[in-house]
């Protein structure tokens, strides 16, 4: 026999839930053994420590304050990915973009120095040239990081990056993970980050600013990787 542990739907006041044990036979089908689980009581979004102190919950406040949503042309992602989730979605055409700026910077010192020589010589030009070439990477980086996380805004074309988080969260629904990953902080500790990164790349031209935290609070309804794991378990049950 198998068990699978799961507890109560995500909410929005991150209140403390029941643990469930759901037995199934190994010779049960998956689907029949998990219905409606977009409605059920189902694993937490992350896995996290839990408040050790009872009396901090009336000094920390709400572990949870909704995200403003956003008109966009777009449908939302995620708004505030992880910093690894970023980098992993970017396009080809990302890196290329980002390289092209990245060139930018030196190739011009070397083009004004060809045109009109500063005439300082190896050892006076080489630090002009390190501090371009650094100011060209940075650039580029902040680019493709930029183009990237728009997209999971909803700002720009996203269709690649629905159909790839659609698959990546259902795998993760089917093998029981957590969607969003492990943290090792507190509820009220992961809002908090979620607070600080949250649409931080808006303003990264100004403040770069990158969220490195395994949270719940993505401004989306979590429900439609439950759903689309039910239909992929209905699908293969009836051989369609």
């Amino acid at each position: 026999m198998t068990e699978i542990a799961a507890s109560g739907a995500h909410s929005q006041s991150y209140a403390p839930t029941t643990l469930s044990i759901l037995v199934v036979h190994q010779n049960e089908p998956l689907a029949h053994a998990l219905p409606n689980m977009a409605t059920q009581e189902r694993p937490p979004e992350v896995h996290h420590v839990r408040e050790s102190y009872p009396e901090l919950a009336a000094t920390t406040g709400r572990p949870y304050v909704p995200a403003r949503a956003l008109n966009t042309d777009y449908p939302l992602i995620d708004s505030d990915p992880h910093f690894r989730r970023v980098l992993a979605y970017a396009r080809p055409s990302d890196y290329t973009a980002s390289a092209l700026l990245a060139s930018f910077p030196p190739l011009a010192m070397l083009l004004m120095e060809r045109v009109s020589p500063s005439e300082v010589g190896r050892g006076g030009f080489a630090p002009i040239m390190r501090l371009s070439s650094s100011i060209g990477v940075v650039s580029g980086f902040l680019l493709l990081y930029s183009r990237s996380q728009n997209r999971f805004y909803g700002f720009s074309e996203n269709r690649r990056e629905i159909d790839r988080d659609m698959a990546e969260m259902t795998a993760r629904v089917r093998k029981g993970e957590p969607l969003y990953g492990v943290s090792g902080l507190t509820e009220y500790m992961q809002g908090v980050a979620s607070r600080q990164s949250r649409y931080s790349g808006v303003f990264l031209h100004v403040m770069p600013w990158f969220n490195f935290v395994n949270h719940g609070q993505h401004g989306v309804d979590t429900a439609k990787y439950y759903r689309n794991a039910e239909r992929e378990l209905e699908a293969e049950r009836t051989g369609a």
